[in-house]
């Protein structure tokens, strides 16, 4: 197994042994301690759980090298694991929202304190579980370990939300302010936005991969600033890059002069792979093409 599975399969495994203790402790200490926020946040987390389950399941296929059959390799695996995580955010979203406004038609039942103490240690944990699993996932380039950060990101503010919420509620209920008690209540219906938020943002990168958007222009003017660092290179006619995943595929044509023989030709475009691979780690295959070039 290589270094780079074994870490995704490692932060996937933390992910859900870690999710399922929050799960657990979050619905059930949000149920008995009457706190739609706080259950809220343990459906998210039960969501989660099923995420990591599936990117373990994925990892070792993203991780395959190129074949016949998957000439390209097999990166989008990560990146379609990546957009079933934010329909399943997406969907949990809706749910929660739902939840939170029939909330404001019920009788009111003020949260315990623990609850608050549960959503105040899962703020704690999630900020640990996202830091170390977006280094890990930029170290790896890696769609799949993104994802899961990403879970972990939207979990860190939904989980700071529903402690404020069952902190005003019980204010709410202690000194008689009728408003506040609707605390909770308001912090299920924010919790289902910032996952909404997150799952918007997972959805629409996942799209433009799989659609094969050019990558951001700022990286483009990179390679191009490599590659004008040849002198034989007459004119950049076409350059385009796109995503499979955790690494990129470069198409490239550009013009040499007319008279220069295949050999050079050849030489030359392997020098400008070597170099734009060298510098950039993420490049998994440079196609160039060749075209002639005639001064005006």
């Amino acid at each position: 197994m290589g270094t780079r599975e074994a870490l995704a399969k490692k932060i996937a495994w933390i992910s859900v042994i870690s999710n399922i203790i929050l799960t657990l402790g979050k619905m059930i200490i949000g149920w008995y301690g009457h706190s739609d926020a706080v259950f809220a946040d343990g459906i998210h987390s039960a969501a989660d759980v099923f995420a990591s389950v599936i990117v373990l399941l994925v990892i070792k296929i993203a991780n395959k090298p190129a074949d016949k059959e998957h000439p390209y390799g097999h990166g989008k695996a990560e990146v379609i694991v990546s957009g079933i995580v934010g329909i399943l955010l997406f969907l949990v979203s809706i749910y929660l929202v739902f939840e939170g406004i029939t909330g404001f038609f019920k009788e009111v039942e003020s949260p315990s304190l623990l609850a608050m103490w549960v959503a105040v240690f899962s703020y704690v944990a999630k900020v640990v579980l996202y830091r170390s699993s977006m280094n890990v996932a930029k170290q790896n380039n890696s769609k799949a370990i993104e994802a899961i950060a990403f879970d972990h990101k939207a979990d860190i503010v939904a989980s700071l939300a529903a402690a404020i919420g069952v902190l005003m509620s019980i204010i709410g209920e202690r000194f008689s302010i009728h408003l506040l008690q609707y605390g909770d209540k308001v912090a299920s219906i924010f919790v289902a936005y910032l996952i909404f938020k997150i799952a918007k943002e997972m959805l629409t990168e996942a799209f433009d991969i799989l659609l094969e958007r050019n990558i951001n222009n700022e990286t483009i003017q990179e390679y191009i600033a490599i590659i004008n660092e040849f002198s034989d290179v007459r004119r950049i006619d076409r350059i385009r890059a796109r995503e499979l995943g955790h690494y990129i595929l470069v198409d490239l044509r550009i013009s040499i002069d007319h008279f220069k023989t295949i050999k050079e030709g050849h030489d030359l475009a392997r020098s400008i792979k070597v170099k734009l691979m060298e510098q950039h780690d993420n490049i998994e295959e440079v196609l160039i093409h060749l075209n002639p070039y005639f001064p005006d």
